[in-house]
């Protein structure tokens, strides 16, 4: 996990290299601060000359400007190399993303990525922080200190080396106890971001249908169970600070009236402990007292941030189910589709098949129709010849090469797709539609918006085509939404054209006149449109009958009317005059 991450680390290295080594330059000048004030208070204790204090207090002030100055870059420093880390690991993560497939999307779900991404990165900065300034600093003060008040105070020393060991038991079992709770704390966490994602993206279902209550309990049951394993981490980590007071106290106590009875009994001899050491070995006890507590709170951070990295090394190591073989081909040269024995499952455990013994070949420029009931796997079919997923079994063909041949970018440039429920950027009308070919110009726009119908309604805004979208297209209507996205599809200019379902959103009248302009201004691409409305498919070449993830039939619109009962019932439901059809 660690060496995954700290891949991340690249153009940072530098700095994070020199966080430590200035650090160690501060505690150094930390540390012999309270010797030389020892020096000094002897001094004075036996009696000294105003020079001699102002030459200590000349070098004590360039000991604490110069400790202040390595601890002000090392912090600079860390900050630099944690955020730079931070931002390195968005961006790593975010890439990865991109290149995942559809199947690895579904294994994370959207909130658990996206709290991967916020809470569990800013946990590892905050931790990584810590590691190359904190824990290096805290351990060589601890140390450093302990050297020193040996030094300085000799068998005194030693209430130190009882502590120490117990406090560091109470510290492991601490952070051992947390560190279930913090596990179980960011599983929760997605399913917290899961209940937001979904109420505001359905926002207004949830007004319509008036259940802001019951999603405002869902939310509290969620954040309550969420702040009960906090509550209890933090009940944990409290123990911390009194523990170590306790310690810090008990220290105080035994080494100022132990010190105080050998500066008593000792007056006068050489080589006796003074006023000087025991206020130095005091200094020491606290620095290393207060090491130890800054430890422990690092500790506690990276425990939590050891999750966290988990989680993140998971986006980062998974490998995309999808990729380019070693020699791809880079030209689609028709639009012509050929599924040969195609079996699908979404999932290798899945018990069921979503498609089944699909054979199906597709001329390049036909206008293919697929019609079928909810769950009969008519967008699973479609999304594999994009390869937005792999076959599981036989091999879908697109221009007479196995989709799996070719570079995958030429492939998806080569194949439109225009969804039913699609999504516009932030952004103008223009810059939504050069989604489909960044270089095309103002005409080239214009005409895909007049083949799609979307000329209508866009020359009707104040902007036109410079008309600002709001985020996932909020400020226009879903059919218009559809049409724009048709636009975008076309200006791909594609082998392979896809609408999913796409026009469910205009009238009849309309989807008349986009399919029209199909006809006569790109013959040459292949049409594939997925409807619930027999009007939109009866003028195709074909129409495919899907039922349970396979093939019901295949025919013209009036083959199918009188041989297939699937599709004769789809059209009784949706014609009045259907009634009559058998008369």
């Amino acid at each position: 996990m660690v060496k995954e991450i700290a891949h991340s680390l690249r153009e940072y290295k530098r700095v994070s290299i020199a966080t430590p080594v200035l650090v160690c330059f501060e505690v150094a000048f930390e540390v012999l601060i309270p010797y030389v004030i020892a020096l000094l208070v002897n001094r004075i204790e036996k009696g000294c000359e105003l020079d001699v204090i102002l030459k200590f207090g000349a070098v004590l002030v360039a000991m604490a400007a110069a400790s202040l100055v390595f601890g002000v870059c090392s912090g600079a420093s860390c900050a630099a190399a944690s955020s730079g880390l931070a931002k390195n690991l968005r961006k790593d993560m975010f890439y990865k993303i991109q290149s995942y497939s559809f199947r690895n999307i579904d294994k994370f779900n959207v909130s658990s990525l996206i709290t991967r991404m916020t809470t569990d990165v800013t946990n590892v900065q905050m931790a990584y922080m810590l590691l190359i300034r904190l824990v290096i600093r805290s351990p060589l003060m601890l140390i450093c200190s302990f050297i020193m008040a040996f030094v300085m105070g000799g068998s005194l020393a030693w209430v130190f080396v009882a502590v120490v060991p117990l406090l560091a038991v109470g510290l492991i079992i601490i952070v051992v106890k947390t560190i279930p709770l913090f596990h179980r704390a960011f599983r929760k966490y997605d399913k917290l971001n899961s209940s937001i994602q979904e109420n505001v993206k359905a926002a207004r279902e949830v007004k319509s249908y008036v259940r802001e209550e019951y999603e405002q309990q869902k939310f509290g049951t969620a954040s309550h169970d969420l702040r009960k394993d906090f509550q209890k981490a933090e009940r944990i980590l409290a123990f911390n600070q009194p523990i170590m007071q306790f310690c810090l106290y008990v220290v105080m106590v035994v080494v100022l009236s132990f010190g105080s009875y050998l500066i008593i009994s000792n007056a006068g001899i050489d080589g006796a402990i003074g006023v000087g050491e025991l206020s130095s070995i005091l200094t020491y006890g606290f620095m290393m007292l207060n090491s130890l507590m800054m430890l422990s709170m690092a500790f506690t951070m990276i425990a939590m941030a050891g999750e966290s990295g988990r989680r993140i090394v998971e986006v980062l190591t998974e490998e995309s189910s999808l990729k380019n073989p070693e020699n791809p081909v880079t030209e689609v040269k028709d639009g012509s589709i050929d599924f040969d024995d195609v079996s699908f499952k979404y999932s290798e455990n899945a018990e069921r098949r979503a498609l089944a013994d699909i054979n199906l070949h597709i001329k390049s420029g036909e206008t293919i129709g697929i019609i079928g009931g909810t769950g009969s796997s008519k967008s699973t079919l479609v999304q594999l010849i994009s390869r937005l997923y792999d076959v599981t079994e036989g091999s879908v063909k697109v221009g007479g090469v196995d989709v799996r041949q070719y570079d995958m970018e030429v492939l998806r440039n080569s194949v439109a797709m225009v969804l039913q429920k699609n999504v516009l950027f932030s952004g103008t009308i223009k810059e939504n539609l050069r989604w489909g070919d960044a270089n095309a110009t103002d005409e080239q726009i214009a005409e895909a918006c007049r083949l799609a119908c979307a000329d209508e309604f866009i020359e009707r805004f104040p902007d036109k085509y410079d008309t600002y979208i709001e985020q996932g297209g909020a400020n226009v209507s879903g059919g218009q939404k559809q049409r724009l996205c048709i636009a975008r599809a076309l200006l791909k200019k594609p082998r392979i054209l896809i609408l999913d379902d796409s026009t469910s959103a205009v009238d009849t009248h309309t989807d008349a006149k986009i399919r029209k302009a199909f006809r006569e201004y790109i013959p040459e691409t292949t049409k594939i449109i997925i409807a619930q409305r027999t009007a939109s498919v009866e003028d195709a070449d074909r129409i495919i009958v899907m039922d349970g993830g396979k093939i019901d039939d295949i025919g013209t619109h009036a083959e199918l009317l009188k041989r297939n009962a699937i599709y004769r019932e789809v059209y009784t439901s949706q014609n009045k005059e259907g009634h009559d059809l058998e008369d």
